[in-house]
């Protein structure tokens, strides 16, 4: 998922005079850890976020000094002499002076490792069951050991692409919370396949198949719908949240999908 700066971040550096081009070198540049970095941080510990070390406060207080207005949500900071600045669900990184700040992935060159998207699973984990599965569509395959929520817009092409994936899965439980975002023609749609007889059915007939949801009427929870999408910061379809806790977003292939769910 490629991580871009907040507009109103991005806003308060053109009126401090700090073009992007400045803060990272380029569009979606990486900032890479070396050896002699990491082994010259090691003792370092990353910081909760309901207390700061002296230092990250002090990040903190500088940020907030030089960009009024931002909501710095915590300072945390990192093996590679960073600090990873969180503003809700975004990070950036900067040091200690809060001289520059760098947006994109930060990745440990010793093992890979996109250390940003981690950080951001993390702070986006639910508690699966504390989910309103009722706002759900339910689907078991098997015996529907394994378990997954996914977001999904009727006109997304990658959810479908999902779906078909999903064939290949079994002993599956899935629930779909429909979350109409990118046309008119969505809401339409949602609201013929939650008012169907089988739900299910006609979901699978219209992502799968191709087959038009027929028309219906009831009352369909779409406000609960948009509203729990955008709690959980759900940015784009589909994203899928696992029973462990962790979310992933777009069409993984089957062996990673696999992976997640085991």
């Amino acid at each position: 998922m490629k991580f871009r700066i907040p507009a109103t971040l991005a806003a308060c550096f053109l009126a401090a005079g700090i073009g992007l081009s400045a803060t990272a070198h380029a569009q979606g540049a990486k900032s890479v850890s070396t050896q002699s970095v990491g082994e010259a941080a090691k003792g370092e510990k990353s910081v909760s976020t309901t207390e700061l070390d002296p230092q990250s406060a002090a990040v903190k207080e500088r940020f907030q000094q030089r960009f009024s207005g931002m909501n710095v949500t915590t300072v945390r900071r990192t093996p590679y002499g960073l600090f990873e600045v969180q503003l809700g669900m975004d990070l950036i990184y900067t040091d200690e002076g809060v001289t520059w700040v760098m947006e994109g992935p930060l990745i440990d060159a010793a093992t890979r490792r996109d250390v940003t998207r981690e950080s951001q699973e993390k702070l986006s984990a639910v508690t699966f069951d504390q989910l309103p599965l009722d706002l759900a569509i339910k689907q078991v395959k098997g015996d529907g050991s394994r378990k997954v929520a996914i977001f999904e817009d009727p006109n997304c092409g990658y959810c479908k692409q999902l779906r078909k994936t999903l064939e290949g899965v079994d002993n599956l439980t899935v629930y779909t919370f429909l979350y109409p975002i990118l046309s008119p023609d969505s809401k339409v749609k949602v609201r013929n396949v939650w008012c169907a007889k089988d739900q299910g059915k006609t979901w699978d007939d219209w992502m799968l198949r191709g087959k038009t949801p027929p028309s219906a009427d009831c009352d369909v929870p779409e406000d609960k719908l948009l509203a729990l999408g955008q709690q959980l910061m759900v940015r784009g379809t589909p994203t899928l949240f696992f029973a462990d806790g962790s979310r992933i977003s777009g069409a993984l292939p089957l062996d990673q999908l696999k992976a997640r769910l085991n």
